[in-house]
Order: C-alpha cells, then sequence, then structure tokens
C-alpha cells in the first residue's frame, strides 16, 4: 500500500508516517515491513524473507550438530576412561 500511494506524498516517509496510523501500527513498523518487501522485490540489498528463514534453520542445525558433537565428545571420553580403570584392575 505505501509504495502503490507514495507518489501522493512529499516522501516515501510521509506516506509511511500516514499509511501507519490507518492500520494502527508504529510507523518504523511499517517502514521495516517496506524495506522488507523491497528486498524480497529485488530493489534493495539484503536477504529476502527466504533467505532469512533459511539461514535461521541453517544456524539452528548448526547449534544442535555443535550440542550433539560435544555429548559424542564427553560420552567418548568417559567410555575411554571406563576401559582404561577396567583394563588396570584385570
Amino acid at each position: 500500500m505505501v509504495r502503490e500511494h507514495q507518489d501522493e506524498y512529499a516522501s516515501q516517509w510521509a506516506a509511511i508516517e500516514s499509511i501507519a496510523g490507518k492500520f494502527g501500527c508504529a510507523p518504523q513498523t511499517l517502514c521495516n515491513w517496506v524495506r522488507q518487501a523491497e528486498r524480497d522485490a529485488g530493489e534493495r540489498a539484503g536477504l529476502t524473507t527466504e533467505e532469512r528463514a533459511r539461514l535461521k534453520a541453517l544456524e539452528r542445525e548448526n547449534r544442535e550438530l555443535r550440542q550433539a558433537n560435544e555429548i559424542l565428545r564427553k560420552a567418548s571420553a568417559y567410555f575411554a576412561q571406563a576401559e582404561l580403570d577396567r583394563r588396570f584392575k584385570s
């Protein structure tokens, strides 16, 4: 809506302020939405909504893999120590 009607205003920010009041949201919130829509349309540099979602999923997967590796490292150390203790007792 901002992009459709911004020609009717002195600036994009003026359009955002006017339209934000009609939607009942803060102008900065609407500005953020407009900027993201511009990125999604390829009109502005930055990550698209799809790329952001993919990045978030990859970061979550990376975090989970790091946790799993830490658990495996600790389990390996525990069982290695148990094996050493068993050999000395025998």
